[in-house]
C-alpha cells in the first residue's frame, strides 16, 4: 500500500506529526506565464475532464515543465517516481511529481524538496498521502547526507492547488487555495518555493 494508506490518524500517530492549518504565502510575486502555457492549457482544457490521469498530464505537467525552464540546470522535475524511503514505516511507494534540485538525471538527485500529488477532485483526503510523501523526501536526503529541513508539498485537482510545508514534525497546511484560472498567481507560489531552496541548492 505505501504512502496510499495513510490517514491523519496514522500520520499523527505512525509518523509522529501533527498538521496545523495557516497562510502558507502572505506575499506572492506574480509571474507571467509565457504563451506556450497559456496555449497549452487552452488546448488540454476539454480533453483533462476526462480522468485523473488526463489532469495530471494535461495541466500539472506542463505548469512543471514551465517552471524547470525557468530555472534551467537548477531544477528536475520527476513524474510517477518510486520513492522507496523507509518500508518498515510504509514510506514507499509512487509519487505523482518530484521536485528535485539539479541537472534532470535517470535518477533522482538529492535534495527533493518538493512533492506534487495529483488527485480525482478530493484534495483534503488526499493531503496525508502527500504528508507521508514529504516524510519520506525527508528521509531520503537524511539518507543521501542532505539535511533539508524543510519539505513542501502539494494535493492538487489540476485546477485547485492547496500547498502544504513540513518542518520539524510539523505540517503547515495552507488555509488558502490556488487556481489555475488565477495562473499568475500560481505560478508565483511554485516560484517562491523552488527561490527558496535555490541558494541551498544552486
Amino acid at each position: 500500500m505505501g504512502y496510499s494508506q495513510f490517514n491523519y490518524k496514522k500520520v499523527r500517530t505512525e509518523l509522529g506529526i501533527e498538521n496545523i492549518r495557516t497562510i502558507l504565502f502572505e506575499t506572492v510575486e506574480l509571474a507571467t506565464p509565457s504563451e506556450w502555457l497559456i496555449e497549452t492549457l487552452s488546448a488540454m482544457k476539454d480533453i483533462a475532464l476526462f480522468s485523473e490521469k488526463a489532469r495530471s498530464e494535461g495541466i500539472v505537467f506542463p505548469i512543471l515543465i514551465e517552471l524547470r525552464k525557468k530555472y534551467s540546470n537548477n531544477l528536475s522535475v520527476y513524474s510517477g517516481a518510486i520513492l522507496n524511503a523507509d518500508e518498515k514505516q510504509g514510506l514507499n511507494g509512487e509519487c505523482d511529481f518530484i521536485l528535485s534540485s539539479g541537472k534532470q538525471d535517470f535518477e533522482m538527485n538529492a535534495p527533493l524538496f518538493c512533492m506534487i500529488e495529483a488527485e480525482d477532485n478530493d484534495i483534503e483526503k488526499n493531503i496525508p498521502q502527500c504528508i507521508a510523501q514529504m516524510e519520506g523526501a525527508r528521509i531520503y536526503n537524511q539518507n543521501e547526507g542532505k539535511n533539508i529541513t524543510v519539505i513542501y508539498g502539494c494535493v492538487t485537482t489540476g485546477t485547485e492547488w492547496q500547498f502544504l510545508k513540513l518542518e520539524n514534525k510539523t505540517c503547515w497546511v495552507d488555509r488558502q487555495r490556488y487556481y489555475i484560472n488565477d495562473l499568475p498567481l500560481l505560478f508565483g507560489v511554485l516560484q517562491a518555493i523552488v527561490d527558496f531552496y535555490i541558494p541551498q541548492i544552486s
